[in-house]
């Protein structure tokens, strides 16, 4: 297959046919509220009328805004199950990740992204944020077309029918000072300038929209922060190790969130990924700059990160968000509902958020580039999650109280940009997920 973002797609445009969804219930802006019809037209919510009669398409249960996946790493999919039981850190674990980063090429990465995507979707998720490192062949040379890996993602997600924001990722240094190693020189366009004028050949559509990444402030100078300061929405992973917080501090004198400060960098359109190990000057930094976070806690907890200060941050006016990161799971309900959770355990006390608090979080899209997405309400993006409510995790509970009870696995139907993706729980556009997923993980590890 050959991959080419440049001009016109290589999938035809989507443009949806008009079309009516009534809820059995469904959560609006105001609350939750049943017999709702959904009128949609060109990928939009056209309408929205509670107490309306049986139409069009029946969604039973409970029906959502799509949940929106602010982080991930689709590669990283492929070492589920397979580290696990390893001891040591974050640090031993990236060498595995390297080993299969050094293995993939634009062929192995589309057909392993297009089976994580799926599962996506299938889990709750509408859109993702692609934090995208792995730009060139290995050892670094650019392949023909230089954006054929993000062309692979995106062909992928077109595949899965979910919204695909690439956030196409300045990685530069093997650490602060420290060149490019074997491996990393693959992710390194050589310089800011370099990253920026081969992001610029990327063409948005539909579904695909561009968002630029910092991967951290080990791998890019302070010198080039800035001229990554571009995009709608940048990324940056901040905070999630003590030992990036030690390094920051003997290279520059300060924190990491410090540095982006300034440099200038810390804006409303930051999004800091893990916010993990942060100072109460950090926090405030963030919140004066009416920043996002986003949490990843089951990649988090994978990697005995820690756990963030989720609570004072949303006091201190920064908005919230959730990602899988590394896809050790897949679960739109178990991410959001850990910002709680983890809170808790953190704190000793319970309430740390509201149901509504957590569904805005779980459903933030504007954080990776959507603003348009993540309420059903019209004029919105027409991306709606219904959730089956007799199951047995779901049975018996009130519906506001799904974001604790429920499972990706009870997702029934999934619509996005009012395409009818997944229906009574299965993909439609690709036939089992599970088994495209296991031939190309097998693959990859026997490679």
């Amino acid at each position: 297959m050959t991959f080419s973002p440049r001009g016109r797609p290589p999938f035809p445009a989507y443009r949806p046919a008009p079309t009516v969804f009534w809820c059995e219930q469904a959560w609006l802006p105001g609350g939750i509220a049943s017999g709702v019809r959904i009128d949609v037209a060109d990928g939009r919510i056209t309408s929205v009328t509670p107490g309306s009669p049986r139409a069009g398409t029946v969604l039973e249960g409970l029906t959502l805004p799509g949940f929106a996946n602010g982080h991930s790493h689709a590669f990283h999919r492929a070492l589920r199950g397979r580290t696990h039981h390893e001891r040591g850190t974050f640090w031993t674990w990236r060498e595995r990740m390297y080993s299969l980063a050094s293995r993939l090429d634009p062929d192995t990465y589309y057909r392993l992204a297009r089976g994580v995507y799926a599962e996506m979707v299938l889990a709750g998720y509408t859109s993702v944020g692609e934090f995208h490192y792995l730009h060139h062949a290995p050892g670094g040379k650019p392949y023909a077309d230089p954006n054929a890996m993000g062309a692979a993602l995106r062909q992928a997600a077109a595949d899965a029918g979910i919204r695909l924001t690439l956030l196409d990722t300045c990685y530069l240094a093997g650490g602060i000072g420290v060149e490019p190693d074997e491996v990393q020189r693959r992710f390194s366009d050589g310089s800011a300038t370099a990253w920026a004028a081969r992001g610029a050949e990327l063409a948005e559509d539909e579904l695909f929209r561009v968002g630029a990444a910092i991967h951290s402030v080990r791998a890019v100078p302070a010198a080039e922060l800035s001229l990554v300061d571009s995009a709608r929405v940048v990324h940056i992973h901040l905070s999630e190790q003590r030992a990036e917080n030690e390094q920051c501090q003997v290279a520059y004198g300060c924190t990491p969130t410090e540095l982006l400060y300034q440099r200038g960098v810390l804006t409303d359109r930051l999004v800091a990924v893990h916010a993990t190990h942060l100072t109460g000057q950090d926090i405030d930094r963030l919140g004066a700059a009416r920043a996002r976070a986003c949490f990843c806690p089951t990649t988090e907890r994978d990697l005995g990160d820690g756990i963030g200060p989720a609570r004072e941050l949303r006091d201190a006016g920064v908005r919230l968000g959730i990602g899988s990161d590394s896809n050790a799971v897949v679960d739109a309900f178990e991410e959001t509902r850990a910002l709680e959770l983890d809170d808790r355990l953190a704190s000793e006390e319970r309430g740390r958020f509201t149901a509504e608090e957590l569904l805005e979080a779980g459903t933030d899209h504007t954080a990776v580039g959507w603003p348009e997405v993540g309420r059903l309400a019209e004029g919105a993006g027409a991306d709606l999650v219904t959730v089956g409510l007799g199951s047995v995790r779901t049975a018996g509970i009130e519906p506001s109280g799904v974001v604790f009870a429920a499972a990706g696995a009870d997702v029934r139907h999934v619509v996005v940009a009012g395409r009818e993706v997944v229906r009574e729980g299965a993909h439609q556009l690709i036939e089992r997920p599970e088994t495209v997923l296991a031939k190309e993980i097998e693959a990859l590890w026997q490679s």
